[in-house]
C-alpha cells in the first residue's frame, strides 16, 4: 500500500490528481485542501507529512497579478511554505513532488527552455515559485522532484479554455492576444503523469530534479481560442487576433513559455501528448462541467 499526501487538493489540479490516485490499486490518498492544511504552518505541515510515503504539493498562491501588490504574502506560500514542506519530507524520509511554473523564466527565448536553462523571473509570482524550487533542491537533493507546468486548463477551476467557451455563448466575436506562445496543458493529463512520476520515484526509477509537465507542441492564446471554437463546431473566424498591449496587466506575462521535455527520459517516460489532441478529448468534459 502506498500512502499519498496531496496538498492543495481543492484546486483544479489537486482535484484531478486525487481522482486519479483514488483509482490506483494499492494507493491510499490523504487529500488536504487549504482549509485542511496551511502549508505555511510548520508544525501542522510536519504532522501532515508523518505517516505518508510520498507528498505532492499542488497548494500555491496562483494570483499572478495579486502577487505584484503583495509579494511577501505570495512568497510566504510559494517559497516559505514549500520550504516547510520540503523540510518535513526530509525529516520523514519521503519524496516531494513540487509543482512549479514557466514564470521562473524570462520568456524571451526562441527555442524551448530546457530543464537546466537559466531562470530569470519577470515578476513577484515567478520569484516566489523559484524560491520554492530552490528550497526543494536544497533540502531534498535525493528525493525532490520539481514539475514545472503552464497554461493549465481543466474541469474544476477558472481557466482560459472554459472562459472562451463561456464568451462564445455571449459574444459574436472575441479578441485574443497573438503574441504570447505556450503549451496548453490539460490538468487531468498532468495528474496522470504526476501519479506515474511518483510511482517511478518510489521505485527508484526516476532521478530527482526538474521535469517539465506541459503538453507537446505550442500555440498562441489566439490559436488556442480558435482551436476551442473549431473543436466545438463553432466558426473560428469569430476569433480575432490582437496584442498584449491592448490588455495591460499588473504582472508581465512571459512572451515565450515553451518548455522542453528531455527530462522525462530520466524517469523512463515520454513527453506528454500534443496539446490539440488532448484538447479534443478534454472539451466534452469541460462543456459538461459548465452546465452541471
Amino acid at each position: 500500500m502506498t500512502r499519498w499526501l496531496v496538498t492543495g487538493a481543492g484546486g483544479m489540479l489537486g482535484r484531478d490528481l486525487t481522482a486519479v490516485l483514488d483509482a490506483v490499486p494499492g494507493a491510499t490518498v490523504t487529500a488536504l485542501t487549504r482549509a485542511g492544511l496551511d502549508i505555511t504552518d510548520g508544525p501542522a505541515v510536519d504532522a501532515a507529512v508523518a505517516g505518508h510515503d510520498i507528498v505532492v504539493n499542488t497548494a500555491a498562491w496562483t494570483d499572478v497579478d495579486g502577487a505584484e501588490s503583495d509579494e511577501a504574502a505570495a512568497t510566504r506560500v510559494n517559497g516559505e511554505g514549500v520550504r516547510r514542506l520540503a523540510g518535513a519530507c526530509a525529516r520523514h524520509g519521503v519524496p516531494l513532488l513540487q509543482l512549479s511554473t514557466d514564470y521562473v523564466f524570462a520568456g524571451d527565448a526562441d527555442r524551448p527552455y530546457r530543464e537546466d536553462s537559466p531562470t530569470g523571473p519577470l515578476g513577484a509570482y515567478g520569484r516566489g515559485k523559484l524560491a520554492g524550487e530552490l528550497a526543494v533542491r536544497e533540502l531534498l537533493p535525493e528525493r525532490g522532484f520539481v514539475v514545472r507546468t503552464a497554461w493549465l486548463y481543466g474541469e474544476h477551476g477558472r481557466n482560459f479554455v472554459t472562459t472562451v467557451l463561456g464568451l462564445a455563448e455571449r459574444r459574436e466575436t472575441l479578441e485574443v492576444v497573438n503574441d504570447q506562445v505556450g503549451q496548453p496543458t490539460w490538468s487531468r493529463t498532468l495528474a496522470l503523469r504526476l501519479a506515474a512520476l511518483g510511482d517511478a520515484a518510489l521505485s527508484g526509477r526516476a532521478a530527482p530534479g526538474i521535469y517539465h509537465g506541459t503538453a507537446s507542441g505550442h500555440v498562441t492564446w489566439f490559436g488556442l481560442a480558435r482551436a476551442v471554437f473549431e473543436l466545438s463546431g463553432l466558426d473560428p473566424e469569430r476569433v480575432r487576433p490582437t496584442t498584449s498591449g491592448r490588455f495591460p496587466r499588473p504582472a508581465r506575462r512571459p512572451a515565450y513559455s515553451v518548455l522542453g521535455h528531455e527530462g522525462w527520459a530520466k524517469a523512463g517516460l515520454g513527453p506528454l501528448p500534443r496539446w490539440r489532441e488532448d484538447l479534443a478529448v478534454a472539451l466534452p468534459a469541460l462543456r459538461a462541467a459548465r452546465v452541471s
